[in-house]
């Protein structure tokens, strides 16, 4: 299922570049990014993918609807 034009326009706007933000359960079966790992968005893509630099040196996107993040303060 794919997201709405209003679902990724509303990502956008919540997780701008820039914005901190912390992983809660990643899906990723073959190399998903740990619970608590943080980092810093890079762009949210038109399918609503959060892109992350993670502080833990690596770069994996954050999938709308399926794994679990949230933006620290």
């Amino acid at each position: 299922m794919f997201p709405s034009r209003e679902q990724v326009k509303q990502v956008k706007e919540d997780y701008p570049p820039g914005t901190r933000i912390e992983c809660l359960k990643c899906t990723d079966p073959y190399s998903p990014i740990p619970t608590g790992t943080r980092g810093t968005v890079k762009y949210v893509d038109d399918m609503g993918t959060i892109q992350v630099n993670w502080d833990n040196g690596r770069t994996l996107g954050l999938a709308l609807g399926e794994d679990e993040y949230k933006k620290l303060n």
